[in-house]
């Protein structure tokens, strides 16, 4: 460890590594102790954990910090104090200890569990810390005596690890990820299973015939009535309550077959057993439930860390700066009223329609609408709810609440009430719903030809149970089941999150794929800078550096970024000023600089020819050097996905908020011109899906990644949310995908088209044990054992199958 320590200090010395976060020291270096730091915040984070004797974190292997986030400000989580937040953020209370259970975006690594599960040693107040690293969760028992809620929330964001606090949460509506009861009744259906398959093992193998064993008989049958009972009412449960709906709205699906399968075995057995004519088949009616119940919770456990019908409640603060009488008051969202007045500071959402009264804003709508350059707004000029203000802070007069803007307008579209999932419509529940009936006349012919041709109602009886038994769509159910619990693995371990089985059935079947363009095929935080014009001297460069540094313009960001080898002058610099959507302006000394767009330094309209990118031109003491050309980059190999898309016979369009961009590019990209359509507006962008459907497009699949694209995300038949970190806020969407991954997207569709393959072949494979099953059932002749060893062997021999089938698909899939 101490070697990986000094190693780690002779690097950042070298390299100017930061200490606490590792990244490169870019635009600052602070120097400490011996140490290089990139900004402020990560020296304030080394110098808390200094205080707290915690710079052993720095020996954990592996260990990088995080940046707090520079948006923080004294004050920020005031609101949580307040009884009607408190109380619903709050998981236990017991005065004087609470326990809260905040979710961690930003937790990565071991380290990160190492660093939250020592809070007790920033303030003893903390009793404890325990982290869900899965669930990125951190369950922490603190006193409230000593430590309010809100400086708890501020000290784990000043180590860095912001707690995600939602508008979702102050209604109550954590999403809980998967049932715990399901794993109880596969546990008591498990036990009781076992157990009874040991009390019958006499029966299997026709064991003892004294009158003492008989005795023995009689008591294990009751027995096995006994442990049958809570299985079959209460691990069953959800089979009959299923069917009981699907009964209520006029259709047969996969679980009537099977609830009257378990009856009809439940009542044979009894029979059998009261009368002491036989054993009955209770092994199998317990292995049956415990078999199908370890199916379903296989496929619910692949996806139970996504969330996916988020919508602005989830990205929205809970509370906001509200000023009263000139004093700033924290105040939860759901309060505010028409004629509040608000303070919104940089980098902070616009939680609700409003009128500025501040003179100036730039607002940045890319969260709307797509735009990724900021807008200017003049004092009493109306703002939307979803804009993020860039700059100084602001003051807003609210014109409507949080649930009348534009923003949840959005959101209370037609689109958004309508429902895509339809499980009762997937190939398997066809085709099982179909089976189902079969096995149902099946069974009944065969009770009718015993019953009264052959006049042997225990045969009749018995023939009638073991078909629906041997024959019941379970088999087919797990077939589909582990197919798509298997799919859906395979999904996810390449970074792409279905939200169910019926979403991997329905991206199987789309013929057209639309593009968002920001953030979706582009990646806004890294961008190609090349300087056009003159070479520039050392000297020039230090200049350029020093006043691009002076502004937060993102272009100006991203010149200084690409200047990261040039030290910043020290000289002072005079009388500067910057124009928004012109340019900066400022003296050195006797030397007049100016940054900005070609009018504003004097450059030529020639000058602009050729390029389609953002360009900042360079002018010293007016005369223009060039300027810098700054091209967004586009998402590595999105020519040869899209390229790979059309090859299968795929349609692909562009459909972007943004303003036009790199025309010839993305032309050649997706075929022709016509394919890209920009200026859309969230509205704009749902019709055009749906005319897509309209038309002679039926299956559309839509790829987009902000709130602008929600519409077009729920319009379609499929909407996948590309996310660079699938913890921050997506849409409403099907499914979500890494957005590195996007050029995976054809593999993603093929391997989607093989699951369906795989299903189908699942299914000949238990049909053929069913047609087995069904010639010794409607002979009457089957017994218990084999009905006890035909089910797990069949399920067996499924379950291997479609495992190995998708894995070999998969492999071979993402090889080509």
């Amino acid at each position: 460890m101490n070697f990986l320590k000094e190693e780690r200090k002779q690097e950042t010395a070298a390299k100017h590594i930061c200490y606490h976060c590792g990244e490169e020291c870019r635009e600052e270096i602070i120097l400490a102790d011996e140490h290089a730091f990139c900004c402020k915040g990560c020296f304030n984070v080394y110098d808390i954990l200094k205080e707290s004797d915690l710079c052993a974190y720095y020996s954990v292997e592996g260990a990088t910090g995080i940046s707090p986030d520079k948006a923080y400000f004294n004050g920020k989580y005031d609101y949580l104090d307040l009884p009607e937040v408190s109380e619903k953020i709050l998981e236990f209370t017991n005065h004087p200890l609470s326990r809260v259970n905040w979710h961690i975006p930003k937790m990565h690594c071991s380290s990160c569990i190492w660093l939250l599960e020592q809070l007790y040693k920033f303030n003893p107040a903390v009793r404890s810390s325990v982290v869900n690293f899965p669930e990125k969760k951190v369950r922490i028992t603190f006193d409230t005596e000593k430590i309010r809620l809100s400086e708890l929330a501020a000290l784990i964001s000043q180590i860095g690890y912001e707690p995600y606090i939602s508008l979702n949460d102050l209604g109550g509506q954590q999403i809980k990820n998967w049932n715990r009861t399901r794993l109880y009744k596969i546990g008591i259906a498990g036990f009781c299973f076992g157990n009874i398959m040991m009390l019958s093992f006499p029966e299997y193998f026709h064991l003892g015939n004294s009158g003492s064993d008989q005795n023995l008989r009689v008591t294990f049958g009751f027995l096995n009535l006994v442990l049958s009972l809570p299985v079959l009412l209460y691990c069953a449960g959800d089979f009959f309550r299923s069917a009981w709906s699907a009964l209520k709205g006029k259709y047969l699906n996969i679980d009537a077959p099977i609830v009257l399968a378990l009856l009809s075995i439940f009542g044979l057995s009894l029979y059998q057993i009261l009368s002491e004519t036989g054993p009955g088949y209770l092994d199998s009616l317990t292995g049956a439930v415990f078999f199908m119940l370890t199916g379903r919770f296989f496929q619910d456990k692949t996806y139970d860390s996504i969330s996916f019908d988020r919508d602005y409640k989830s990205y929205f603060p809970v509370g906001v700066s509200v000023l009263k009488g000139g004093t700033e008051v924290r105040t939860p969202i759901t309060e505010l009223a028409p004629g509040d007045t608000v303070l919104v500071r940089n980098a902070e959402l616009i939680p609700a329609d409003a009128v500025l009264l501040s003179p100036e804003a730039w607002i940045d709508y890319s969260f709307v609408s797509g735009e990724a350059e900021p807008v200017s707004r003049k004092k009493g000029e109306m703002i939307y709810a979803g804009g993020k203000q860039t700059g100084t802070a602001i003051q807003l007069e609210v014109l409507r609440k949080v649930s009348q803007s534009y923003l949840t307008q959005l959101w209370n579209n037609d689109a958004f009430s309508r429902e895509k999932e339809n499980q009762n419509n997937t190939l398997s529940a066809r085709i099982n719903r179909s089976f189902s009936v079969i096995v149902l006349i099946i069974a009944t012919v065969t009770f009718l030809i015993w019953y009264f041709v052959k006049n042997d109602p225990e045969t009749a009886f018995r023939a009638f149970t073991t078909c629906l038994l041997v024959a019941c769509p379970c088999g087919l159910l797990f077939s589909s089941t582990f197919t798509n619990g298997n799919i859906l693995s395979l999904f996810g371990i390449n970074r792409c999150y279905p939200k169910n089985a019926d979403a991997v059935e329905r991206l199987s079947h789309i013929d057209t794929v639309v593009f968002d363009k920001t953030g979706t095929i582009t990646r806004s935080e890294e961008a190609d800078v090349q300087f056009v014009g003159k070479e520039l001297s050392d000297d020039e460069l230090i200049i350029i550096k020093t006043v691009a540094s002076q502004s937060s313009h993102p272009l100006s960001r991203m010149i200084v970024g690409n200047l990261a080898h040039i030290q910043i002058s020290r000289r002072s610099l005079e009388n500067y000023s910057e124009v928004r959507g012109a340019g900066i302006q400022v003296l050195r000394g006797k030397q007049e600089i100016r940054l900005g767009s070609a009018e504003w330094v004097g450059a030529s309209s020639e000058n602009n020819a050729d390029y389609s990118s953002s360009k900042v031109y360079v002018a010293i003491d007016q005369v223009v050097l060039g300027f810098f050309a700054i091209r967004i980059q586009y998402r590595s190999n999105l020519p040869e996905a899209i390229s790979a898309l059309r090859k299968y016979g795929f349609q692909t369009f562009l459909l972007s908020g943004d303003k036009p961009a790199d025309p010839h590019f993305l032309s050649k990209v997706f075929g022709h011109e016509a394919s890209l359509l920009f200026n859309r507006k969230p509205d704009e962008k749902l019709e055009f899906i749906k005319n897509l459907q309209n038309s002679h497009h039926r299956n559309v699949l839509m790829i987009g990644d902000g709130l602008n694209d929600a519409g077009a995300l729920r319009q379609s038949n499929v909407g996948m949310a590309v996310s660079d970190d699938t913890a921050d806020f997506s849409p409403s969407c099907d499914m979500i995908m890494e957005g590195r991954q996007l050029s995976r997207l054809p593999a993603f569709i093929k391997l989607a088209k093989a699951g369906q393959k795989i299903i189908k072949a699942s299914f000949a494979i238990s049909l053929i044990y069913n047609i087995l099953g069904l010639f010794f059932a409607i002979g009457g002749k089957l017994s218990p054992v084999f009905a006890a060893i035909l089910m797990p062997v069949s399920l067996i021999t499924i379950v291997a199958f479609t495992t190995a089938a998708s894995k070999l698909a998969a492999r071979r899939i993402f090889r080509d």
